[in-house]
């Protein structure tokens, strides 16, 4: 009688995102998306964070507007840091509206 996997177990992590998520992380910390997209041409990994680094990164030049690029600031403050987050434990989060629109370049 066959078993069924529990879906509970852990499955072995992906080696791409073990190695590269420390550089991922870069690309939420403005310009330095420049690092994995550059270094880590590669790494799946690194390059869809980068991709959606950069698209953050072009957003934030939008910040000298008066008072809409004071709340865009704390938007995109708060995503960052989320995007920190889910980059270090490794997932593939794909942020609303940035995603698609980084999906657009093909780099």
């Amino acid at each position: 009688m066959p078993t069924k996997k529990s879906k509970t177990t852990k499955e072995p992590k992906n080696l791409d995102v073990e190695i590269n998520k420390a550089v991922a992380a870069l690309s939420y910390i403005w310009i330095l998306f420049l690092i994995p997209l550059l270094l880590k041409r590669k790494s799946e990994f690194a390059q869809f964070h980068a991709k959606q680094g950069m698209m953050m990164f072009l957003l934030s030049l939008l910040t000298i507007i008066p008072l809409f690029g004071q709340l865009l600031f704390f938007v995109l403050l708060i995503v960052s840091v989320v995007s920190i987050v889910k980059v270090v434990n490794g997932e593939w989060w794909e942020i609303p509206f940035v995603y698609d629109w980084s999906k657009k370049f093909n780099i």
